[in-house]
């Protein structure tokens, strides 16, 4: 599902304006970032949960060249499935 699809379902569903479901969308996901960005967690019960996660650097290699390169630490989003979600895949 896209942010467009997910848009337009959220207005059917709920029964209001594209424009008003667009701004709710952007508001949750801009909180989700905002969130994120400040290194906390955010768990929704039932689906999962979304933390960042640090990784130290490491020492790559470039596959044109071959040649070494130095990739530096980095922090990066990662995402846990909830036992619920993970049971009504399965059950699919």
């Amino acid at each position: 599902m896209t942010r467009s699809e997910l848009i337009a379902k959220l207005a059917r569903d709920r029964n209001i304006s594209i424009t008003v479901s667009e701004q709710v969308v952007i508001e949750i996901f801009n909180s989700m970032a905002e969130t994120l960005n400040s290194c906390n967690r955010i768990e929704i019960r039932g689906f999962g949960n979304f933390e960042v996660r640090d990784y130290d650097g490491y020492t790559a290699r470039n596959p044109k060249t071959g040649a070494k390169i130095k990739v530096g630490p980095k922090k990066l989003p990662f995402f846990k499935t909830g036992k619920e979600l993970k049971e009504r895949i399965q059950s699919r």
